[in-house]
């Protein structure tokens, strides 16, 4: 066997560790779950790795104790806690098959290769500031 193809089967077998072990961490963010409760324990939300709502539990307790608005909203907080739960186990199963020194939530979120001023959202103007977006400077001549 010659160096050059030693050299080519190396990086073939180094190729298809990287495969498996990234196949590897997919299977295990699909089968990341995470769920929550409300305070009084009546209602319990389930997502899935990308914060989806996989499952909604609603003790029959919980439509006496709560009004609708109410309810929906205890629904709405379930859900984003079990999301951060979710994304936080699927940081660290994608932790170590991260490059030193990237953030998995950062990557998760999308974020990764942005700083806190490209997400920052644009500051609006003054409320008391007169703006002539909506104006219409063009006005019909009467016959």
């Amino acid at each position: 066997m010659t160096e050059h193809q030693a050299q080519v089967d190396e990086l073939l077998a180094d190729y298809r560790r990287s495969r498996d072990r990234l196949a590897g961490v997919h299977r295990e963010l699909a089968s990341v779950t995470a769920s929550a409760a409300d305070p009084d324990g009546l209602i319990t939300a389930t997502v899935g790795p990308r914060g989806t709502l996989t499952g909604l539990v609603i003790d029959e307790g919980a439509y006496r104790r709560y009004r609708p608005a109410e309810l929906a909203e205890q629904i709405v907080r379930a859900t984003a806690s079990a999301t951060v739960r979710a994304f936080g186990q699927a940081a660290e199963v994608l932790a170590p098959a991260l490059p030193a020194g990237t953030d998995p939530q950062a990557l998760l979120f999308g974020t990764a290769d942005l700083d806190a001023g490209a997400i920052t959202p644009p500051e609006k103007p003054p409320a008391d500031e007169e703006s002539f977006e909506d104006e219409n400077w063009l006005r019909e001549r009467s016959r």
